[in-house]
């Protein structure tokens, strides 16, 4: 499916003024199941922590993370790297803009970032299964958390999680900086595989689980899957859009919500968390 077309459309409309993207944030937040599950672990780990804490969102890409985060608590310090030059200006004006100053942007190459001990938590979202070179980074954000600290991941599994494409159609993606792929490098990861990686990093411990299982699949289709399919479609479909929504709105809740709070034995996504 192809999303960056429709990203770059709803962006243009919802960058036109700070209270629509604020609006967006809180969208995406309901309307994706990872930030469901992202959310509660964050929240899972706020218990256990007090005081000011630094944060790395390693793949910030349009914010979403970084203005939970910013707004949850203001003692925290928040950094948010990307790739994306253009996009990691934009949120700078953005945060700049509505004045929540405790998170910044920068433009950063996950393999060769060379910070030591200055973080308490690394978030990762949907960024390493478009690395090849996954168990450098994997490194890299052992050594930038602080004793304790805690890496949390989410990423595609490998049971169907995954866009892969073949090989021969990387050239045409690459980015360069961080070894980023736009599509795919890998098929997904399995919850022993990105175990061992982390292992191998040096975490002294892990635990990974699957999301997306049997409802939020369903909550997938219904919320991402057939709206960009007809987005892709015709543009007519950006005015009926908001009525779609209206309908399916109540059943993906329930679905994002009953796949939190279930442990599935499989599911086309995963959530890894480590710590040093």
């Amino acid at each position: 499916m192809k999303y960056d077309p429709i990203k770059r459309k709803l962006g243009v409309v919802f960058n036109s003024a700070p209270f629509l993207r604020k609006l967006f944030y809180h969208l995406l937040d309901l309307l994706l199941l990872r930030s469901w599950h992202i959310r509660k672990e964050v929240k899972l780990w706020a218990k256990s922590v007090s005081g000011n804490q630094m944060i790395l969102d390693a793949g910030s890409g349009f914010g979403q993370y970084d203005y939970y985060l910013a707004s949850k608590n203001k003692d925290w310090t928040i950094k948010g790297v990307d790739v994306k030059q253009e996009q990691i200006d934009d949120c700078n004006q953005f945060f700049k803009k509505i004045g929540l100053t405790n998170a910044a942007f920068a433009e950063a190459d996950l393999t060769k970032i060379n910070e030591s001990d200055k973080y308490n938590l690394v978030l990762c979202v949907d960024v390493m299964e478009h690395i090849e070179e996954d168990e450098l980074v994997f490194n890299n954000f052992y050594k930038a958390l602080k004793p304790e600290g805690m890496l949390l991941v989410s990423t595609p599994s490998d049971q169907g999680g995954s866009d892969v494409h073949p090989d021969h159609d990387h050239d045409d993606h690459h980015d360069g900086a961080q070894g980023f792929i736009d599509e795919h490098v890998r098929d997904g990861y399995g919850i022993q595989d990105i175990i061992d990686k982390l292992k191998r990093a040096g975490f002294s411990r892990s635990e990974v689980y699957y999301q997306y299982g049997p409802p939020g699949k369903i909550g997938w289709k219904l919320s991402m899957k057939y709206p960009i399919m007809m987005l892709n479609t015709s543009a007519l479909f950006y005015i009926l859009l908001p009525f779609y929504y209206l309908v399916t709105f109540p059943f993906v809740l329930i679905l994002n919500a009953m796949d939190v709070a279930k442990t599935h034995k499989t599911g086309t996504g995963l959530v890894a968390k480590a710590w040093k």
